[in-house]
């Protein structure tokens, strides 16, 4: 849920924006994931997030392992990935599949990557 709202409220566009260069499409972003915790750190140079690592299994099926480091932060990945497919316009399936040698692991099931129309992302826009 926290992490669901960090991206959709619109409050946090910011965020929102920085997940989004990632990629142009969501398995891109899914991609990107090994190397947030570098942009984050880019954004905000006092935090420090788990390291992440997405295991592919197949073109539909992925894993995303979350480090230990930061307690509840896998379920703030949870809906984080969630909101993010809504925002690509990505039909996923999410399941928290809880620790497995030494990090929590998350499974993602690509189910169509253009099932509707995902929410307008300009590169060039400014806030404010």
């Amino acid at each position: 849920m926290w992490g669901t709202y960090l991206v959709s409220h619109p409050s946090m566009e910011g965020l929102r924006r920085l997940l989004r260069f990632g990629g142009v499409n969501y398995v891109e972003f899914l991609h990107s994931l090994d190397d947030l915790a570098d942009r984050v750190r880019l954004a905000v140079s006092d935090l420090t997030l788990p390291i992440l690592e997405l295991r592919e299994l197949s073109a539909m099926e992925y894993q995303l392992c979350c480090s230990p480091g930061l307690p509840g932060f896998s379920s703030v990945m949870v809906g984080i990935l969630r909101a993010m497919a809504d925002d690509y316009g990505a039909l996923v399936m999410l399941s928290h599949e809880g620790q497995q040698q030494d990090s929590d692991v998350i499974s993602i099931m690509l189910v169509e990557s253009a099932f509707a129309e995902g929410r307008h992302f300009d590169l060039g826009a400014r806030n404010g």
